[in-house]
């Protein structure tokens, strides 16, 4: 794993990935290209970065480029699913209860159009079991939302037992992807996700401000376009004639600095692999979670089953303060993890060394 790639490394133990991922070489070369054409050509600038980026996320993801909408966002995407449904009094979305805001506002809101919001509690190991989930929906369930990997958790769903029990009522299985999207591998077809949002800060090594919102053809038919702009249908400026795919759900302008640079991001993660990326991160939490288990002062708080775990772990000191000295702690020594209050979020990615995380579990002895 080239490490040379994030100059981060050479400055601090970055644990922290699922906050935002540091900025690689590859594109930061890219998006000043884009700058500088802007400076001294701007009529030279790329026009194509839409269409490369829907490839990309294509041979990554699954799915065929024509599926994904380029979005500002998880929440701009998974928002626009929610206006686009047409609901009626007594229909019901199924999620899991501790889902981020992205995944759960837009649900919310549809209480005041007499939509229920059912939520599937957690059981003790932080897993959100098939079971519990099939429990809740009904004849009346029209959404089944679901993250991939939760992000105070951990916890990795399994998508294709969701969405065996969303399509056995009729619903469709719409995942917020941000946490695993580029760290897990997906096989959006195959699994059968209707309706998968994420940004691309994360672990697909974009800036904020970049996403995608893939939606299957057969959910293309169930959730219309809500807000248009000029990149969702034809050039008449007299008739709305939305383009046949994805390209439906898309606004305006896009941040095609950012889009340019992101491109270089995605085309690093299909050059090394996402199974690739996906085996290196669980050997390095398997590593983390058996230097923690010998930690008395230190829960881990995230499942530690093989096929509920993920590149995220989280822990606790036992309350806010104390995670808090823990944090200071660590960042005074080099590393960065996120403080989230009653947990700390420790987010290793490939591009860490197993001496990385020997480190962390160092300075939790002193």
């Amino acid at each position: 794993m080239n490490r040379d790639l994030f100059p981060v490394t050479q400055l601090w133990t970055y644990l922290n990935n699922a906050a935002e991922s540091p900025l690689n070489t590859a594109a930061h070369a890219r998006t000043l290209e884009y700058f500088s054409l802007a400076l001294s050509a701007p009529h030279t600038k790329p026009s194509t970065v839409r269409a490369e980026v829907r490839s990309l996320l294509a041979d990554l993801l699954g799915g065929a480029p024509e599926d994904f909408a380029l979005t500002c966002s998880t929440n701009s995407g998974l928002n626009s699913v929610a206006a686009g449904i047409t609901w009626a009094a007594g229909d019901n979305v199924v999620l899991p209860s501790g889902e981020h805001w992205s995944n759960a506002f837009p649900w919310l809101a549809l209480r005041e159009r007499g939509v229920e919001v059912r939520r599937v509690p957690l059981s003790g190991d932080g897993i959100v079991r098939p079971e519990d989930v099939a429990a809740h929906v009904d004849a009346r369930t029209r959404v089944v939302a679901h993250a991939h990997v939760q992000f105070a958790t951990g916890f990795r769903a399994n998508l294709k037992r969701l969405s065996a029990i969303a399509h056995s009522v009729g619903a469709l299985l719409v995942v917020d992807g941000i946490q695993a999207a580029g760290a897990v591998p997906l096989h959006l077809v195959e699994d059968g996700v209707d309706i998968y949002a994420a940004g691309g800060f994360k672990w697909l090594l974009g800036f904020p401000g970049t996403g995608f919102l893939y939606v299957s053809p057969a959910a293309r038919a169930r959730v219309q376009p809500t807000a248009p702009g000029m990149h969702a249908a034809g050039p008449s400026l007299t008739e709305l004639s939305y383009h046949p795919d994805a390209r439906a759900y898309e606004g305006g302008s896009l941040a095609y600095a950012l889009f340019h640079g992101w491109a270089a991001g995605l085309r690093l993660l299909k050059e090394v692999g996402v199974e690739v990326i996906f085996r290196r991160n669980m050997g390095l939490t398997a590593a983390l979670l058996a230097g923690l288990a010998g930690k008395p002062h230190v829960t881990i708080l995230s499942p530690r089953e093989e096929g509920a775990r993920s590149q995220i772990v989280v822990v606790t000191a036992g309350s806010v303060e104390r995670n808090g000295e823990l944090c200071a702690k660590l960042l005074a020594g080099g590393v960065v993890v996120a403080n989230r209050g009653e947990s700390v979020r420790i987010s290793p990615n490939w591009f860490n060394s197993e001496a990385e995380i020997h480190r962390l579990l160092e300075l939790l002895e002193l």
